[in-house]
């Protein structure tokens, strides 16, 4: 039976590629998480380069999916040898134990590793980081392809979807300045309305990454580098709209129209998925449906978060 160990298990997108395959497939599923492992979940320090081996070694996937990374700018900023540590050496090491096995390895990476002036990219032009976190993902993107010529980079924006808290994803880290916008006297939330994103729900992607595996599982392997995206262009005040909308709360919202990051970010990193649009690949759930199930889910069971959108 093909086997695949979904690395990152626990979080926001690794729990919905989990549930993908577990929904949709009879393959073998082994999620690892870091330090507190489910009931199901091994626990693994990726960044542990002799416990990386000796997991490979004694499951012995046919594919791995590596979700776990640093994604927080702001901390990639403060901290660059943590963030290297997980998004370059941990991916090297993962790599380099997969090539032995003779696994395919997919491996996620971010839109930050371009610099957001030209807009759509397509895999092949070339990056250009802004701030620490890009630099180390585009360090890792290389890392995996020096380390095993059966890998695949999959370039990802800025991701939501079913949530255990609400920092899960920048989309719903608004929430409670939304919320709390809605007071009776309190003051106007200020919203980024210079940067562009692309809202991807993580449920999609996980369909996406589900489609890879079947061509690994058969065969026919993606290999090198792919992107993926959502289509709705929006800031994060128009993403903050329709949060309130979806809310039922009548938000003060503050645009602002220039950048107030402390961390550098790039205005516009729209990614191309023309490659993996060409293999048929792909699904895009309207960013209105999607956030609306997660939302529901969440208020009606915090503890949980999962939607069956």
């Amino acid at each position: 039976m093909f086997k695949v160990a979904v690395i990152g298990a626990s979080g926001l997108l690794g729990r919905a590629v989990v549930r993908e395959l577990a929904a949709a497939t009879p393959w073998q599923v082994v999620p690892t998480a870091f330090r507190h492992g489910g009931p199901q979940q091994t626990v693994l320090d990726v960044r542990d380069a002799q416990a990386v081996n000796a997991f490979v070694e004694c499951e012995a996937p046919d594919a791995i999916v590596l979700a776990a990374a640093e994604r927080r700018p702001d901390i990639c900023e403060h901290d660059p040898a943590a963030a290297r540590a997980l998004n370059v050496d941990a991916v090297r090491s993962i790599a380099t134990a997969a090539r032995q096995r003779g696994a395919w390895v997919l491996s996620i990476s971010t839109d930050y590793v371009f610099d957001g002036t030209q807009a759509p990219y397509r895999a092949g032009d070339t990056p250009n980081p802004l701030n620490a976190y890009g630099h180390s993902k585009l360090e890792g993107e290389r890392a995996l392809i020096e380390a095993s010529d059966n890998a695949l980079v999959l370039r990802l924006p800025l991701l939501y979807g079913p949530i255990v808290g609400w920092h899960e994803s920048a989309v719903t880290s608004l929430v409670p300045a939304i919320i709390a916008s809605a007071q009776p006297g309190a003051q106007a939330a200020p919203m980024d309305a210079w940067a562009t994103r692309y809202p991807t729900f993580t449920p999609d992607v996980a369909f996406v990454i589900r489609e890879l595996l079947l061509r690994c599982a058969d065969g026919e392997p993606v290999r090198g580098v792919a992107q993926w995206s959502g289509d709705e262009p929006m800031t994060k005040h128009d993403i903050a709209v329709q949060l309130a909308q979806a809310l039922g709360v009548e938000a003060r919202l503050l645009a602002q129209p220039t950048p107030t990051d402390a961390t550098p970010r790039p205005r516009d990193c729209h990614l191309d998925s023309g490659r993996l649009e060409a293999l048929g690949m792909g699904r895009r759930t309207p960013f209105d449906v999607a956030i609306r199930a997660v939302l529901d889910a969440f208020m009606q069971n915090p503890q949980n978060g999962e939607p069956n959108a």
